[in-house]
């Protein structure tokens, strides 16, 4: 099938694409943004709604024990290693309405596209609606995404719980009419070695293709994180006026020097071109006992650091431990970390990426290649070892706000790609 463009059939799709999205956003609306709480009522929406048009456009449906839903595309042969396309119908909490659902949808789409345009390709193409991607909600990563390929560790089953309702992972699952019994037994229904490749669109969550005006992202790589959710510095309350420098035990201080040092490691990498980030999310004193005129004794917060490299970002855990040591020997305080969370990075399959590259300059679609800083399904799916590959829509505003400002257009664009590689697989 070398040369197959089906683009113009897929380009017929713009008016579904977008009565599906609006569709979405009218059931999901919350008053401010969209919410589709992880195995709560509104991702239970977004799924029911995808299998109804998935339905219309002829493909075989199915549904695993952590209640993924399959949109399959039938192949020439069932026996071929499938494609899955993919990404998760979970929102954060008055979030945008494109965010994880952009991914699924333009599955669909290129899907129909295909179809219209009379071609069978070589094996199946399962469509994928991901459950539980959002950390925000039960404090685990790829929830979904890693029940199906058996790399979630059975203990978040029982012992994560969803921030809004404080009922474990297990439960939610259970009431939302999934199985979570088979995933204890270790049930798989993706087996990594069976699968030819995973794919995923995404709006990007950050301003780079907008401020370049490029539609298209061709993803290089997804950044891998370490993480502190719950980090603390203890010091020493006392008057402001009335104790002496060397005196005090300032907890504000203390872990200001830690972000200092943190920042100064990222602008030695950006002058090397290596690649890091950190965010410190939360920073706060207790409300309780803090005052204008008080030395903090106490501090809470939170600390995510990301890299492509994976040595890189495992050698910063280590840093980050040792440095916090300095700090309690100069300040007087003591630190409680806690445990890090951890994330590997997920990279992209050279030969799949290869080969968009081609697509998009065959079709004619202006992209820059870029890295992920952000964590997405895909990564769980590199992590793996199945080939993998992410492709980006241009969005203004960021991402997990209701103002997401993705271009049904791009999105097409987008959307032609996928569809132009699954038609010219090699």
């Amino acid at each position: 099938m070398s040369g197959v463009d089906p683009s113009a059939a897929v380009a017929k799709q713009t008016k579904l694409a977008a009565e599906i999205f609006d569709e979405l956003y009218n059931k999901t609306f919350d008053g401010v943004g969209v919410t589709r709480a992880s195995y709560g009522e509104g991702e239970q929406v977004a799924s029911e709604l995808l299998e109804s048009h998935a339905k219309k456009l002829g493909l075989v449906i199915d549904h695993d024990a952590a209640g993924n839903i399959y949109m399959t595309m039938r192949g020439e042969s069932q026996e071929a290693p499938p494609i899955v396309i993919g990404s998760h119908i979970d929102s954060v909490a008055q979030g945008g309405n494109f965010d994880g659902a952009a991914g699924v949808i333009s599955g669909l789409i290129a899907c129909a596209g295909i179809i219209e345009k009379g071609i069978r390709l070589p094996q199946d193409i399962r469509v994928m609606g991901i459950r539980a991607e959002e950390s925000a909600w039960f404090g685990v990563s790829y929830i979904g995404s890693r029940s199906a390929l058996g790399t979630l560790s059975k203990d978040a089953l029982d012992n994560a719980k969803r921030s809004d309702t404080g009922i474990t992972l297990g439960e939610h699952m259970f009431k939302a009419g999934c199985n979570p019994d088979a995933l204890r037994a270790g049930d798989i229904y993706l087996p990594p070695s069976s699968l030819k490749a995973y794919l995923e669109v995404h709006i990007e969550q950050g301003p780079v293709l907008d401020s370049k005006d490029l539609p298209l992202g061709i993803v290089t790589g997804i950044r891998g994180n370490r993480r502190l959710p719950s980090a603390q510095c203890i010091g020493e309350y006392s008057h402001c006026g009335g104790v002496p420098r060397s005196y005090r035990k300032d907890a504000v201080l203390a872990v200001t020097d830690l972000i200092s040092y943190l920042d100064k490691i990222w602008d030695e990498c950006e002058k090397k071109g290596e690649d890091f980030a950190f965010t410190v999310g939360k920073f706060f004193t207790d409300k309780e006992w803090h005052a204008m005129t008080k030395i903090s004794g106490a501090v809470e917060f939170s600390l995510d650091m990301r890299s492509l490299d994976g040595d890189f970002i495992e050698t910063m855990t280590k840093r980050v431990c040792e440095e916090a040591v300095k700090i309690e020997q100069k300040r007087g305080v003591q630190f409680n970390l806690g445990d890090f969370t951890r994330a590997a990075p997920g990279p992209m399959d050279e030969q799949i990426k290869t080969r968009m590259l081609s697509g998009a300059d065959s079709l004619g679609i202006p992209y820059m290649e870029i890295p992920s800083g952000a964590s997405h399904d895909a990564a769980a799916f590199a992590a793996a070892g199945v080939p993998t590959q992410m492709l980006f829509i241009r969005n203004a505003n960021g991402s997990h706000n209701p103002d997401e400002a993705m271009e049904i257009s791009d999105f097409m664009e987008v959307t032609r790609l996928l569809a132009w590689w699954l038609c010219n697989q090699k």
